[in-house]
């Protein structure tokens, strides 16, 4: 297949959050199976072990629509590997797909800005990967789409934080 020879993708992304505590981003991804409420997917859900334990299993899915030809659900089972809430991070693998990963690694973690959470300085998210080179992709367009995502999903946690100590 050719692919063989190709050195693994591995890479990081990170965001700075200068105005939400890493306990409050922490309260985001450590709900595992509720992706879809902060990146630009349509479902995800649980499919088997116990919620935000290791072996959980979620499942993630999309419609992609396309002009030439009918939608397709691209979709993904991802198990959780790690969680430590004192650390504040979490590891994640894809077990199955349909979307040509052959083998892909996460690490998320949130880290304080200051040592001292509680001070509100915010907090930088970081999003780790290694994967097997992905056919269609490239490493550059890949990391493009999980910084996208990333950005995403701290502009929802920053209008989420708003708006509930406004209303708090």
């Amino acid at each position: 297949m050719g692919n063989e020879s190709q050195p693994n993708w591995e890479d990081k992304v990170t965001i700075k959050l200068p105005n939400i505590t890493s306990q409050q981003v922490w309260q985001v991804l450590q709900d595992f199976c509720n992706l879809h409420k902060w990146i630009p997917i349509d479902t995800c859900y649980q499919l088997e072990g116990i919620q935000n334990q290791p072996g959980v299993i979620r499942y993630c899915a999309s419609t992609i629509k396309s002009p030439d030809s009918e939608p397709t659900i691209k979709w993904a089972k991802e198990k959780l590997l790690t969680i430590d809430p004192i650390k504040r991070c979490l590891s994640y693998e894809i077990v199955d797909n349909n979307m040509g990963f052959k083998s892909y690694v996460a690490i998320l973690k949130v880290v304080p800005i200051n040592d001292d959470d509680d001070e509100g300085a915010g907090c930088v998210v970081e999003w780790s990967f290694v994967c097997d080179p992905v056919e269609g992709w490239t490493l550059q367009d890949f990391k493009s789409y999980i910084e996208y995502c990333l950005q995403f999903m701290a502009k929802k946690i920053e209008v989420e934080s708003s708006s509930s100590s406004v209303t708090g």
